[in-house]
């Protein structure tokens, strides 16, 4: 119940962010190659700083 009132952590914002990307990368992969390249990267990039923040 007081779940709505927990801030969310970096992690939880950059793995949001990365999913994110991840579904607009699909959605331009049927008409846009390159944007969807593009996306993807941006994507990788968000992870690797989710990796990071968890030590991995």
């Amino acid at each position: 119940m007081f779940g709505i009132f927990k801030k969310k952590t970096e992690v939880e914002k950059l793995q949001e962010k990365y999913k994110k990307l991840l579904e607009e990368a699909f959605k331009l992969s049927h008409t846009d190659r390159k944007a969807s390249d593009n996306k993807t990267a941006e994507a990788e990039e968000v992870m690797k700083q989710i990796l990071a923040l968890q030590g991995k």
